[in-house]
């Protein structure tokens, strides 16, 4: 039997929310109905005015905090050491939402799922962008009752979620916290990611993108390929370095073989892409990579700072990036910034020195919950005071 912390949420249970109303794609396409997978965290005040929407990355789900069971063997969920009483999103006084993103493999809707026809969508499900995940998230607002959120939050891909919400729905956020991430993704993001597609294709598994069913087997070598590719990108060369060095896996000399890892970075790799495969589905990496591409903020504006006009002169923003960030640079969250100066914006910049690459906002905790809780903490404050005031 699991013994609780005394700031963990505890058991937690996943919802589901499902939309019989047409999803309008950003390529025109239509999804005529679909389910979102969420879980909620803490207690929605009277006025509904203490909602936080915490948006994941890639690899992410809704289960963002606590857990399923007592199992004692069990891990907490992706951001467990964030959500709860007392912690950066702390429960006691933020109602925290998190929901799995349209196209996921975590229970909303995405291509394992089944199609009209009975039969799972694979390649027939319709393409998907930022816009499209944060257009589902804002029906879930609705059919929560939130037309205001307090804050939109996210790491990653979960940060251009929440940059996406301000431009497309200004008046519905208060606060937009911005962590890790970048406002539109660089020719070397694209290129990592087709990497991963490519090493998808090419298992002979993959059967383009037909693979369900009990007398199928998924693609897990060439997903497993994507995600060890993808976890180097998380990481910097400090933080591998000092993990890993040139230490020999299970030799005290090198053995000159191919037939099993040398050294330890290979072993923890192959770990990491055996564990990614008995939790995500192929096809959905395929979508969730071709979103990313596929964000850039700026997209139909001459300008960023033109893009970032659409919001409102009432969200503030939260900028955090980190200094050994190779995948999304400190250069490109500085530019963000820029572009919320010149469009006259309110907007804080933390660049934090950190030497565990792009996971920092992840395993910083004790520095985020002082940048991002005290973030919160002000803002709480402040419009506390303003309501006063009124």
């Amino acid at each position: 039997m699991r013994t609780h912390e005394p700031n963990s949420v505890g058991i937690v249970a996943k919802q589901y929310a499902h939309f019989d109303q047409p999803l309008h794609l950003r390529t025109g396409q239509v999804l005529e109905r679909f389910t979102l997978a969420y879980e909620t965290y803490g207690t929605l005040n009277a006025d509904r005015s203490n909602a936080i929407l915490i948006c994941h990355a890639l690899s992410g789900d809704s289960h963002v905090a606590g857990y399923y069971t007592n199992d004692p063997d069990e891990k907490p969920g992706w951001w467990d050491e964030a959500v709860g009483p007392g912690k950066m999103f702390d429960t006691n006084r933020y109602y925290v939402i998190c929901a799995n993103v349209i196209g996921g493999c975590q229970g909303s809707t995405g291509p394992s799922s089944p199609a009209p026809d009975g039969q799972p969508y694979g390649l027939r499900f319709p393409v998907v962008t930022i816009a499209d995940m944060v257009a589902a998230q804002r029906l879930l607002m609705d059919r929560l009752g939130i037309e205001r959120l307090f804050a939109v939050a996210g790491g990653s891909m979960g940060a251009m979620q929440a940059l996406q919400w301000t431009v497309d729905t200004p008046e519905r956020v208060a606060n937009c916290l911005f962590l890790a991430a970048t406002p539109r993704s660089s020719t070397q993001n694209i290129a990592f990611n087709e990497i991963g597609r490519q090493a998808i294709y090419a298992d002979p598994r993959w059967n383009r993108g037909d693979y369900y069913g009990a007398d199928r087997e998924a693609p897990d070598a060439g997903l497993a390929v994507a995600r060890m590719v993808g976890h180097i990108t998380y990481m910097s060369e400090r933080s591998l370095e000092s993990k890993f060095g040139r230490t020999l896996q299970g030799h005290e000399q090198l053995p000159y073989t191919f037939l099993a890892p040398e050294f330890t970075v290979e072993s923890y790799l192959q770990h990491q892409g055996e564990k990614f495969v008995q939790r995500f589905d192929a096809n959905s990496y395929l979508y969730i990579t071709k979103a990313l591409d596929y964000f850039d903020i700026q997209e139909d504006y001459p300008t960023m700072a033109d893009s970032l006009r659409r919001t409102s002169p009432d969200t503030k923003f939260l900028v955090v990036s980190f200094s050994s960030d190779w995948l999304y640079t400190a250069a490109q969250a500085q530019e963000l910034v820029n572009a919320l100066h010149t469009a006259a914006r309110t907007v804080r910049h933390h660049e934090v020195i950190a030497e565990f690459g792009h996971d920092s906002f992840l395993v910083e905790v004790e520095t985020m919950t002082h940048l991002v809780g005290g973030y919160l903490d002000e803002q709480w404050t402040l419009r506390g005071a303003s309501i006063a005031a009124d």
